[in-house]
């Protein structure tokens, strides 16, 4: 980094926010539980977690207006403030309605920690070392997301739900506090408007499809809580983008889609984070409810490549400074597919230590790549445009992230209906189709470019 209060401002912001990501999939674990207490189904369940990332991706473009029209110090203070509000509610809430509130407070939060971090990191690392500092925030991006069950899983053969917020708790207070001290007030110069109306287009369209991706498994496709909710979404979805082409200040610029590389690593990271996602509902669900064992053996299962995550992110981010991105990525999903058809033929018959074995091949695939196809995203668009490109990559993360979980529970659901059984026939079949999106993201990664080629079209 350019200089050394940054350097620290950067380890304090990627603290607080590898906590925020890690709430996406502290809940996955609990679901089970959070069903036996309020007495709801799996439909309802879900939204504790695609709610949070809904909410989530919601306020990352939001946040790339905030970041051009105030102090990075305040926002940062502001969000972690926020993210500690929603998690007080949560810990001592009785109704199941305020714990889905509770976590879109918190989502709230967290979702504008993230530009924030991105948006320091690019601008301020010099170029050579733009691969390595994204390696460090890989940490908070990749591995606590991955993480969250084994924490959770742990904390829940001890403890009730409530204690997944409670255990947060100091950690924001620490945050806080660092912030207040060590978070510098850099300048900026810019006054935009802000597309309310956008937000409020986009927030339907998004909502509204996955509600009605979450009503699959309760009612049939062409209904209107299945097909009329996603069609009403998609033409929300359409309004945004003809919005977003004519404003001066759009909330989200689409412009960043003029950079082709951009797009490709975007698009590949979307299908990738889907399949991540909805493997941290796979899992417990295939431990608890199929082979009826416990949360924290559930929790287990992922450790060991949650932990691989974490040891290999700043290795992945140096490779990317050495080595072709595209090589990277094909030799990451290449390993990443061999653990996706492990798991889907021979995991749901497998003891504890196999699935942690092919959950682990799974993630030494994907910290190959995560943090190459996010720097390849970001580092090499035009200065002006990082803000806006941060916001994009990310919303579309969690957007991803959302639909591509709600998607692989409907169809677990779907043949769970019509397949009869304990249950094992539904849970291979989201393996499948998290290895369908594998194989769609290594065509489209042909069309990444090596970065050297890249450099010299840039600015």
């Amino acid at each position: 980094m350019t200089n050394k209060r940054i350097s620290r401002s950067l380890i304090v912001m990627v603290f607080g926010t590898f906590f925020g990501i890690l709430c996406s999939t502290l809940m996955n674990v609990g679901l089970p539980q959070l069903m036996k207490a309020f007495q709801i189904n799996e439909a309802q369940v879900q939204w504790v977690t695609n709610g949070y990332m809904l909410v989530n991706a919601l306020m990352i473009p939001v946040s790339a207006y905030l970041i051009k029209r105030f102090l990075f110090r305040y926002l940062y203070i502001t969000a972690t403030v926020i993210f500690l509000i929603g998690t007080l509610l949560g810990a001592v809430c009785d109704q199941f309605i305020l714990v889905i509130v509770a976590r879109m407070i918190q989502a709230v939060g967290a979702g504008m920690m993230m530009p924030l971090v991105n948006v320091l990191a690019i601008r301020y690392a010099k170029p050579e070392k733009k691969g390595a500092i994204m390696g460090i925030i890989g940490l908070a991006f990749n591995f606590s997301p991955i993480i969250g069950p084994t924490v959770s899983g742990i904390i829940l053969d001890y403890l009730s739900w409530r204690w997944l917020f409670i255990v947060i708790i100091p950690f924001i207070v620490i945050t806080l506090i660092a912030s207040l001290i060590i978070l510098p007030k850099i300048p900026h110069n810019e006054s935009p408007h802000f597309d309310l109306r956008g937000l409020v287009i986009i927030s339907i369209g998004l909502w509204a499809v996955l509600m009605g991706l979450s009503n699959i498994s309760t009612a049939s496709f062409l209904s209107w809580q299945v097909g009329g909710l996603v069609l009403i979404g998609l033409v929300f979805m359409v309004a945004f983008y003809r919005s977003q082409l004519h404003r001066e200040d759009p909330l989200i610029n689409l412009h960043v889609f003029n950079h082709q590389q951009f797009v490709v690593a975007t698009v590949v990271n979307m299908l990738i984070i889907a399949t991540m996602y909805g493997n941290t509902i796979l899992l417990p669900l295939l431990v608890q409810t199929i082979q009826h064992r416990s949360a924290l053996v559930s929790g287990l299962v992922i450790l060991p490549g949650a932990l691989l995550t974490g040891t290999l992110s700043r290795l992945s981010g140096r490779l990317y400074d050495r080595i072709s991105v595209k090589k990277l990525v094909f030799a990451g999903l290449t390993i990443d597919c061999a653990g996706t058809l492990m798991q889907a033929f021979v995991g749901t018959e497998s003891s504890a230590w196999v699935l942690a074995i092919f959950q682990a091949v799974r993630q030494l695939g994907l910290v190959t790549m995560l943090i190459p196809l996010q720097t390849h995203a970001l580092g090499l668009l035009p200065y002006d445009m990082v803000p806006d490109g941060v916001a994009t990559f990310n919303t579309i993360r969690q957007v991803a992230a959302s639909f591509g979980t709600a998607i692989i529970i409907a169809v677990v659901a779907v043949v769970n209906s019509r397949v009869h059984g304990d249950g094992r026939y539904g849970i291979e079949a989201g393996f499948l189709v998290c290895l369908l999106l594998l194989v769609a993201s290594l065509i489209v990664a042909r069309r990444l470019h090596r970065q050297p080629d890249l450099a010299k079209h840039v600015g």
